[in-house]
């Protein structure tokens, strides 16, 4: 690397390519997973690198190639899943006949639910899963407030949290199935 620097040549650079050319398409193999892929892009990386190594100082060559090749691979990837296209499904469209309140009654009807079960539990669960979880209270400081053990306040709020997924569950099965 040091005569490539000095001189300029690119069969300098070249023949240490060469030498870890095999990890190099190891590499985008393993990101791309396409062989003809990999071809190309072992060779990009090639290209990229001359202009990188004329602006950085590189100490460990093994190791900065193998970044820079994971780097290439994984910014090519990313490129791709901008512009990937996806068919529609033109049931979920909203048309001028039927306006979508869907999720907004629906979220109404899980408020009203999460309600009905947060009075369905214990008072220290349903304090502790309040203070926890709306008032986004910390356990010691749900300890401090309520005077409980800081285990104690831990268990209520496993348990209350378990208690409410179960009554959360089995009242919208309930309402589905009306």
């Amino acid at each position: 690397m040091s005569n490539y620097k000095k001189e300029g040549e690119l069969t300098h650079l070249g023949a240490l390519y060469h030498r870890y050319m095999d990890q190099v398409y190891g590499v985008c193999l393993k990101y791309l997973k396409d062989t003809e892929e990999a071809k190309d892009h072992t060779l990009a990386i090639f290209e990229e690198m001359i202009p990188k190594l004329q602006k950085h100082e590189v100490t460990y060559f093994k190791g900065w190639l193998y970044q820079v090749a994971k780097n290439h691979c994984l910014m090519h990837l990313r490129a791709g899943k901008k512009f990937a296209k996806t068919e529609a499904d033109v049931s979920f469209m909203q048309s001028e006949e039927e306006p979508h309140l869907n999720g907004v009654l629906e979220k109404e009807q899980n408020f009203k639910l999460l309600d009905f079960c947060l009075g369905q539990l214990d008072k220290e669960q349903r304090q502790a899963v309040e203070l926890f979880y709306l008032q986004q209270k910390c356990y010691k400081d749900i300890a401090e407030a309520t005077g409980l053990d800081w285990n104690k306040v831990r268990s209520y709020i496993q348990n209350g949290r378990r208690n409410l997924k179960t009554c959360m569950e089995t009242n919208t099965l309930k309402s589905a199935s009306l």
